[in-house]
């Protein structure tokens, strides 16, 4: 880990930058949940991350980092301090490095990568937020993972006060985690994001749907047609962010798929045996196997379509909650966090009652107790 940066004794002032308050947090998220932030900045560059953040400092006040606010959930009671709207925007490419500012979008720099031929993220089309969230959660859906791809990153250390990179071992990442998400939680804001893909490499073609969708081909896909494919899937599943689309009104899967113990996952199959319903199951990290959420959530007794007021569960895919209320004409709506909250909490106890194993929640939770 190097530093490059410091702004230990520097003491700033926000003049610059415009803060709002009381600026309502629901527009900024995919959900259209959520109360004001008391205090609401927007960081177009590495100097001003350091000088917002070093006003919550001074203030004692808690400091939140907002980015394509597509995997959040926000408290109706908003958020007691200050929200920092990430908006860095730049790509540079060195060959196949492309080195990219944390409030790309991240679907616009699939775009990018796929258009110049560079292979390592077109199985990743589609997925909303920005590039910054990618390494927290070590985004990755149809078979691949940015971690396969990240090569350093760029962050702002608030304990340090300095700009410090990560190799890609140093940020820890392993599935749907990393450093900045468990260990150092809350510590770092990504300012870039630097990604080593493939120039002229050929696409990967491994989940179950893609290979279904391309099955019977005489050729192999070019990496556009994979990208498309993978957006047709997720479109068809309501995970493709499309206006009028109430399904899309979510963070995307809500529940991660649990690792269990081969034991626990014998016990999964005997149940499936008994329904005639099948299951597939995954190798996982340490010698244990994933289950898919979707598939225990269903047979907890929770269908697509489902819904408890004007919290429901998508009508396309069983992990995705939805924000299915008709809105009140500021952006959001008409579900409220603490509905979604008691969806997620029932089908969590439900699953755990059957099958004894407690569903993760995959959203961060901003403003909760």
């Amino acid at each position: 880990m190097t530093s490059n940066y410091s702004f230990s004794e520097k003491r700033v002032s926000l003049e610059p930058m415009q803060i709002k308050e009381r600026q309502l947090l629901a527009p900024f998220t995919t959900f259209g949940i959520g109360g004001p932030a008391r205090w609401f900045a927007e960081a177009a560059s590495e100097e001003e991350i350091a000088e917002a953040s070093e006003w919550a400092r001074e203030r004692g006040m808690p400091l939140f980092v907002l980015g394509g606010g597509s995997n959040v959930l926000v408290a109706d009671e908003g958020f007691a301090g200050l929200v920092l709207h990430v908006g860095l925007k730049g790509i540079e490419r060195d060959g196949e490095l492309f080195r990219v500012a944390a409030g790309e979008v991240w679907d616009g720099f699939v775009e990018r990568a796929v258009a110049s031929n560079c292979a390592g993220t077109e199985c990743l089309a589609g997925i909303p937020g920005t590039v910054g969230g990618t390494p927290v959660q070590n985004v990755g859906a149809y078979g691949q993972e940015v971690a396969s791809v990240i090569e350093r990153v760029r962050a702002f250390d608030l304990g340090e006060r300095t700009f410090v990179e990560f190799s890609n071992i140093e940020c820890g990442f392993a599935y749907r985690r990393s450093r900045f998400n468990a260990a150092d939680r809350g510590r770092y804001i990504v300012t870039r994001v630097d990604y080593r893909l493939r120039e002229n490499g050929e696409p990967l073609v491994a989940y179950r749907d893609l290979k279904a969708h391309f099955e019977g081909w005489a050729k192999t896909p070019t990496l556009a047609e994979v990208a498309a494919a993978v957006r047709n899937i997720r479109r068809s599943k309501g995970m493709l962010l499309v206006d009028g689309d109430p399904d899309c009104r979510s963070a995307g899967s809500f529940f991660k798929n649990p690792a269990v113990t081969e034991e626990v996952a014998e016990q999964v199959r005997k149940v499936a045996a008994s329904t005639g319903v099948p299951i597939r199951i995954f190798p996982a990290d340490d010698g244990l196997v994933k289950i898919p959420a979707a598939w225990l959530i269903e047979q907890a007794g929770f269908v697509k379509g489902y819904a408890m007021g004007a919290a429901g569960i998508s009508t396309r895919h069983t992990l995705a909650l939805v924000n299915i209320g008709d809105g009140i004409g500021d952006g959001r709506g008409g579900a409220t966090a603490k509905e979604i909250l008691a969806l997620a909490e029932k089908i969590g106890a439900a699953v755990e009652a059957r099958f004894g194993i407690r569903l993760e929640m995959e959203p961060m939770m901003v403003g909760f107790a």
